[in-house]
Order: structure tokens, then sequence, then C-alpha cells
């Protein structure tokens, strides 16, 4: 393909800046400008008390430091709170125009390098990108092996649930903060015959409400750059999935960062934020980010590739699609929401394009 591939030990070494996991909702509080500003006031508040007389400078520093954690906790949840709504309602407004125009797969399709493309192959293309994921993590189609239950974390209408079933008989459960996705996700199902063997419900990513070790396969297509706390949100992964199970995660990320850089420049800063404010996405991190994150879960048999590339027909084809006179309107008519992520879309281009933004997939198995 022309992409590299990288094992886990070869990735563990590419970003020095990796959130731990005692750190990482710091790092995430940082990201966010409110909170940034609330941290840098109270810190500064704080250290004009320190310079106060003994006792009572003790003591309120010590009140002051109780006040900025308290205070940055509140914030932190009430900005994913804001999140979860934005997210919600910006599938809530825009799932029923990309069905109409695109089909039941919301994520991108797979191509070959500097192919060409016509709009009516880019299905085909989003059914490749299953097929090529269940392929790089190779996921076997041995009746003895194959999985029997699925979990699509951020399900869409429910495209790969319902795919991943029929291919592999399987019961599946896809989860969204879309209640408009939900349930048609489910109409769809029903209406296919599978209302027995696929659900969809309303739930957060981030506290999955299934028990440990209940999937062989846990599919999350394009729903990690979602995610406010990309900890958590691996954690859940690795918590759901059944001993000997498969991860397969593919998402936005941005790139992996040189040894000796400790962060992005200020222009890439800049123009992944103002991709952040039209699709509701929290501060993004990188594919070595990732497989550290499930390197501290224990999973086994980590890579990760990069699919950039492969990828690259689709924006354009994408904004192609909505300069028709169908796609036109339809924005027009979904809502303000829709209309900015709509705006954005050549911002996504630009930042493939300066290789900045990176489209990668990352598998790994958990231990049985």
């Amino acid at each position: 393909m022309g992409s590299p591939c990288y094992s886990a030990c070869t990735i563990q070494s590419l970003n020095p800046t990796c959130p731990s996991s005692s750190s990482s909702s710091v790092i995430f509080a940082l990201h966010k400008p409110q909170i940034h500003s609330n941290f840098i006031q109270n810190y500064t508040r704080r250290r004009i008390i320190t310079c106060s007389s003994n006792s009572r400078r003790r003591t309120a520093s010590v009140t002051a430091m109780n006040v900025v954690s308290s205070s940055s906790v509140e914030v932190g949840i009430q900005n994913q709170q804001e999140l979860k709504k934005g997210i919600a309602d910006l599938y809530d407004e825009s799932s029923g125009i990309w069905e109409d125009i695109w089909g039941d797969h919301m994520h991108h399709g797979y191509y070959e390098p500097q192919s060409s493309v016509e709009l009516s192959d880019h299905r085909a293309a989003q059914i490749r990108m299953i097929e090529k994921a269940l392929s790089f993590a190779a996921i076997s189609e041995d009746p003895a092996k194959k999985p029997t239950s699925i979990v699509d974390v951020g399900c869409g209408i429910g495209g790969s649930s319902r795919y991943l079933a029929k291919k592999y008989g399987a019961t599946a459960k896809g989860i969204t903060l879309s209640p408009v996705q939900a349930e048609r996700a489910q109409a769809l199902a029903d209406a296919q015959g599978l209302g027995d063997k696929v659900s969809f419900q309303v739930a957060d990513a981030l506290n999955q409400p299934f028990p440990d070790g209940q999937f062989d396969l846990v599919w999350s297509m394009e729903s990690g750059e979602h995610m406010p706390n990309k900890e958590k949100f691996v954690g859940e992964l690795a918590r759901v999935a059944a001993p000997g199970g498969t991860i397969i995660l593919v998402t936005w990320c941005h790139r992996d960062l040189s040894p000796s850089e400790e962060s992005l420049t200020p222009e890439e800063k800049e123009l992944l934020n103002k991709i952040c404010k039209a699709f509701y996405l929290p501060a993004w991190c990188s594919t070595a980010d990732y497989v550290k994150l499930l390197q501290s879960n224990s999973l086994q048999d980590i890579k990760a590739q990069d699919w950039s590339e492969n990828v690259a027909p689709f924006w354009p084809a994408v904004i192609k699609s909505a300069l028709t006179w169908k796609g036109f309107t339809s924005v027009l008519r979904s809502g303000w929401k829709t209309i900015k992520a709509a705006l954005a879309m050549p911002l996504m281009i630009e930042g493939y394009k300066k290789g900045l933004i990176k489209f990668a997939i990352i598998t790994c198995r958990k231990p049985e």
C-alpha cells in the first residue's frame, strides 16, 4: 500500500507527549481554553496568597488549591456534557441527509492510492474499508474462530453492525449518543430481518452499559475522535472485550510528534481547533498516543497503520455531493450545526494535504 506499518514497540518511542494514566485528564483540561483560563487565574491568585504572613498564608494557600481543583473538575464535566449534546444534535440533524446521499455507512471509503474514483464508487469503497479493517486485524472467517458477539462503539445508523452481523452470523450491539441514529439503525435492522441479531441504544462510549468481557470483537469506526477522555475510552474498549477478543479502532489522529518536538506548531493547532469547533471534537491525539494507551491496558499484538493516502478521495467526494442541488438544499434545511460541519470540510482536506491529519487503524487483542 505504500504506507508504513508499525509494531507497538516501534510506535512507543514516536511521541514523547503521550498522556500517562495519571495525567491525561489534566492534559485534556489544559487543551480547553475555558479551563485553561480558569486554571491560570486561580493559579495566579494562589501565588499571590502565598506571599501573605505565615499561618494565614498556609491556610489560604491550601483553601485556594482546593478551589482550583474543584472548579476545574466542575468545568471539565460541564464541557463534556456540552460536547456530548453537541455531538448528539449534530448527528440528529445530519444523519438523514447522509443516508439519503451516501447510504448507511457513515465513514470514509478505502481507495487504492492515486486512483480515479467516480461518485458512484464511494459506497463500495465504504464496504471495502470494513473488509480492509477486518483483514488488517486478521479476523478469522473459520466457523470455529469467527466472532459471535460484536459491539459497535459509535454505531451511526448501524451500517457496520448490520454488515458484521450478516457476515459472521453474530449478534451485534451498537451504541450512539444520537437518539435519531439509534432509532433509525434499529428500524433498518428490523426491515432487513436482523431485529433478533442486532440492537441499538443511546449510550456513552466512556461508560458502556455492558458487563466486562462480553464481546469477541470490539469495533470503533471513526468515533474515537469525538472522545474527550481517550484514556477512559480505550479502557472501556478493553473492559468490554472478551479474553482473546479483538479490538479494531479506526480513527482520526494528528501526526506523531518527532523526538525533538513537545507539541504541534501553533499553525497546526489553529487548524485543528477550527475543525474541532465545526465537528464537536475535543483535543486530538496521535496514533502513538493510542498505542501507549492500549499498552497501558496490557493489550497484546498491537499494530497500527496510516491509511491517510487510502482515504484521500473521500472528502473531495463529500464536498462534491454537498454541492449538488439535492445536497445543497438538504444541508440548508438541516440546521446550523450541519451547515458549520459542511463549511469545515475543506479544512479536513487541508489537514490531510499538510500531513497534519492522519487516518489511522489500530488493532490489538485482549489476553486470554
